[in-house]
């Protein structure tokens, strides 16, 4: 996935009300940028981090400005949550998951009841892969990947309507894709929810397929790079 327009260089002053960040740019410039990242952003800034923000010079935005990256010293952080199932479609096309390849079709939002899941994968003899994917961007100890960075009853009720189409006969993954480079690993974050810890694991029990795919993050894009182990 390719950012479409050339992002501008700063340093993060503060982030507050979840959608907001206060940014200088290179320039000297003082400006807020909208977040598009309803978690807890922990371990993904502190104030001083070097940033990276996509300028949109539209009138009917109120924020001409969105954070797309941070940098920790060591790696690149997407933190704009609203581009992960992009770069998962975006992947299972140019069949960078091995998992997901010979599908026919691909459906973003497809339905299901009242909810919807993230894409619906569908072959010409109609069988079906329904795909959850989940952005990951908490670092724990050493180097590993922990997801989620706050309680996430949406998660939970994502992973218990994997489990059912599981069961009615579906193929069903929750693909969790890793977008920082510093970590190799990937576990739960069983002490900020432990019900969504529990849930992951029975929903493997259950014949839910997790994938953990990590990307290589650059200042032009965003590409699944490899996958990587994780343990429940």
């Amino acid at each position: 996935m390719k950012f479409e327009t050339k992002l501008v260089k700063g340093k993060i002053i503060k982030r507050y009300k979840r959608f907001l960040a206060d940014i200088e740019l290179d320039s000297g410039e003082l400006i807020t940028a909208h977040t598009a990242n309803t978690g807890s952003m922990k371990t993904c800034w502190e104030p001083g981090w070097k940033v990276l923000c996509s300028f949109h010079d539209n009138p009917k935005r109120k924020l001409k400005y969105s954070l797309e990256l941070t940098h920790n010293g060591k790696s690149w952080i997407l933190v704009n949550t609203s581009l992960p199932n992009k770069i998962g479609h975006e992947a299972i096309e140019k069949g960078l998951i091995k998992e997901l390849t010979g599908y026919d079709l691909i459906k973003p939002e497809a339905k299901i009841g009242k909810s919807r899941i993230d894409l619906l994968l569908t072959k010409e003899n109609g069988e079906k892969c329904y795909v959850e994917i989940k952005n990951v961007t908490l670092k724990g100890d050493g180097e590993l990947a922990l997801f989620p960075d706050g309680v996430t009853e949406r998660g939970q009720k994502h992973l218990r309507e994997l489990m059912e189409i599981k069961a009615s006969g579906d193929r069903a993954c929750m693909l969790y894709i890793v977008n920082r480079g510093d970590v190799s690993s990937f576990s739960p974050a069983d002490s900020i929810d432990p019900i969504y810890a529990e849930l992951l694991k029975e929903a493997e029990s259950k014949g839910v397929e997790i994938l953990v795919y990590q990307t290589k993050i650059s200042p032009s894009e965003v590409i699944i790079n490899k996958s990587l182990p994780y343990k429940l």
